[in-house]
């Protein structure tokens, strides 16, 4: 329930998802009781994606807690390819018998809620996509929420389940338009005007955004009042030490009638919508859906999650909401995230597109898609280890589609490549850079590397040992005389001197 990382779903690799057909319904359930007590709800966090680097991200009763919440959170090119909160949170106000009651929240200074829309909840579900239901009054409302696969779009449905008497909704949009590591405070230099589209309008607060396209499937009232909500908290940020409040703009609101069985669409997006096919568009990407009411289909939806499809690059995300696609993580958890799940297709194109940013033997490890750094010395060793996994589950064409990659490797740390990385007279691994953390333990705090593994590590050099022993093998099978004449003596150096350094 917490955040995506794609290392907890390494063992994922020995798991075959077809072995279980059972049906559990409501595997993730939380009862009301658990929902209204903010002490626990807001600790339960819901992270989707749509597969192509977008999230949504919120607590059970929908009070973002982190600065990295939000209901829309899309990568922008134009600044860099990293990711950017446009739209935080919505506010549904019940407008009924000449009362309103809004089933948004928010919290302010000294645990200060407002409104607190979470006393309405009455159900929560999760088992196809997050739906909550709200009883307000004679009123109750059902709230489904969704991203579109591979779209840069927010859909969110509203049901009337019940309604004594026609009634009024309105909704109001809060927007960030800011880095999802940063925080937003009310400024002179924000845009602040809209435009109209069909059922609804547009914003771009600042320049190099993209626009935020909020629509219905129905026809609306915007009314506009913009506004600045000042010092929203988020409780997350200040336990972990960091700046926890910001102020968020909002442009007004809109405003539709309503009465029971009535079902209306939100859309916020990066494009503009046509308006009349928001409901069915909702209801398609539903059908889609991995539902989650067992166990193993719970591992079946989260898998998915990790891959993002886009620019015509197919990478495995370390984990939501912080991280990237880091070449360690990408080759540990693949087999988990792919074979397990029988996409070979899948497994070549994240190969495929790892091996396109190979240099110098090395892989990229963090850093964002227009400056990538390079600074691990497991990764391209891990690479092998994910070539062996592939040919032992039916990739039949591994060694002839990943040798060359894989000599390149080899030959760059034979010879020697950046971050000091050769291989020495013994035949073993050495790697030191001032200030830089080649390995997996790679926490780095004013420049000074918090756990120093200089030289010689224990893990790259049995790593290095079964890249030489695997491409032997393959090159055996191959008949690659010459690789295995440079290679071939190599393993019985490597492994007397692995012996002599870490098992005296």
């Amino acid at each position: 329930m917490r955040y995506l990382c794609s290392d907890h779903i390494k063992f994922l690799t020995y798991i075959d998802f077809s072995f279980s057909n059972c049906n559990y319904m409501s595997y993730i359930k939380f009862d009301k009781s658990q929902v209204v007590n903010l002490e626990y709800s807001l600790a339960r966090e819901m992270i989707r994606t749509n597969r192509a680097g977008s999230y949504s991200s919120t607590t059970l009763v929908g009070c973002n807690t982190r600065k990295y919440h939000g209901l829309l959170i899309v990568p922008v090119d134009e600044l860099g390819g990293e990711r950017f909160v446009l739209l935080s949170s919505l506010d549904v106000i019940v407008v009924n018998k000449d009362k309103s009651f809004n089933i948004g929240i928010r919290k302010y200074k000294g645990d200060y809620f407002s409104p607190k829309g979470h006393k309405y909840v009455e159900d929560y579900d999760t088992d196809d996509i997050p739906s909550r239901i709200y009883r307000v009054g004679g009123v109750i409302l059902r709230q489904e929420r969704l991203l579109v696969h591979y779209e840069e779009q927010l859909l969110i449905r509203y049901t009337i389940l019940e309604a004594s008497e026609p009634m009024k909704l309105q909704f109001r949009p809060f927007l960030a338009f800011r880095n999802i590591h940063q925080l937003t405070h009310a400024n002179l230099s924000a845009n602040t005007k809209v435009d109209f589209i069909e059922n609804g309008i547009k914003s771009r607060m600042y320049d190099g955004f993209p626009s935020l396209n909020m629509q219905f499937s129905t026809k609306v009232e915007f009314v506009p009042v913009p506004d600045w909500y000042l010092g929203v908290e988020y409780l997350e940020e200040q336990k972990r030490g960091y700046d926890y409040s910001e102020d968020l703009f909002t442009p007004g609101f809109f405003e539709v009638k309503a009465k029971k069985g009535d079902i209306i669409v939100f859309s916020a997006s990066t494009k503009d919508e046509k308006a009349s096919g928001l409901k069915q568009k909702f209801t398609k990407t539903v059908s889609g859906k991995i539902p989650r009411d067992s166990f193993i289909n719970c591992l079946r939806n989260a898998a998915q999650q990790f891959v993002e499809k886009r620019g015509g690059k197919t990478l495995i995300i370390a984990g939501y909401p912080w991280f990237g696609a880091w070449g360690r993580d990408t080759f540990i958890s693949l087999p988990g995230l792919a074979i397990a799940r029988h996409r070979l297709v899948l497994y070549r194109e994240v190969l495929d597109t790892q091996i396109n940013k190979m240099k110098d033997g090395l892989f990229p490890n963090m850093g964002s898609a227009s400056d990538p750094a390079f600074n691990s010395v497991d990764a391209p060793l891990w690479f092998f280890w994910a070539v062996q996994q592939y040919i032992g589950h039916g990739g039949n064409d591994g060694w002839e589609r990943y040798g060359t990659a894989a000599k390149s490797v080899l030959d760059a740390f034979k010879n020697g490549t950046a971050f000091n990385i050769h291989m020495r007279e013994n035949g073993l691994i050495y790697a030191d850079a001032p200030g830089k953390a080649l390995t997996w333990m790679d926490a780095v705090v004013n420049g000074i590397p918090v756990t120093p593994r200089r030289g010689y590590a224990v893990e790259i050099n049995a790593l290095w040992y079964n890249a030489v022993c695997f491409s032997l093998e393959m090159a055996a099978k191959e008949n690659d005389k010459k690789f295995s004449k440079e290679y071939g003596k190599m393993p019985d150096l490597i492994k007397n001197s692995f012996l002599e350094l870490f098992c005296d």
